[in-house]
């Protein structure tokens, strides 16, 4: 009896810790400054804040960040290329991102931030990779594009 009620006391309480999200963000257009992921639950998704959060050097191509001790859930990843390293995303007229920006499931950006609908994933109690690509809106497009137009870096 003591047993049962101990696996059931156990079961009702939320699991603490909790799993990886490795996050392969893509088309990453240079190496400058660092590359910033939000993993967000739905009442904090476009907003600042995430409790879940990661930064790493920048990669031309692509730059993995892991986050660890994930709790199962739906969340959608937001994520942006801080060029230089000023720890916002930088705008210009009409509030357009001047640096990379991208969600996960490489969720639409069509005149406004995308929808939760759209870049909102199902994280269990396992490991668990997703990955995605940075749009541009200003300047190159992609680390070819970068390098064409600046050949000394």
């Amino acid at each position: 009896m003591m047993v049962a009620a101990a696996l059931l006391l156990a079961d009702a309480l939320p699991a603490s810790g909790g799993a990886p999200i490795t996050i392969e963000v893509r088309n990453v257009r240079n190496s400058h400054g660092r590359v910033h992921v939000d993993i967000c639950p739905h009442d904090r998704f476009l907003a600042d804040g995430c409790r879940w959060h990661a930064d790493a050097p920048a990669e031309a191509g692509t730059t993995t960040l892991t986050v660890p001790n994930v709790p199962p859930g739906d969340y959608a990843v937001q994520a942006f290329l801080d060029e230089n390293d000023n720890g916002r995303i930088d705008r210009g007229l009409f509030g357009i991102p001047k640096e990379g920006v991208g969600f996960s499931r490489d969720a639409r950006i069509a005149m406004s931030p995308p929808k939760w609908a759209d870049a909102v994933f199902t994280h269990g109690g396992a490991a668990q990779t997703i990955g995605f690509s940075l749009r541009y809106f200003l300047g190159p497009k992609s680390p070819e594009e970068w390098k064409a137009q600046h050949p000394k870096g």
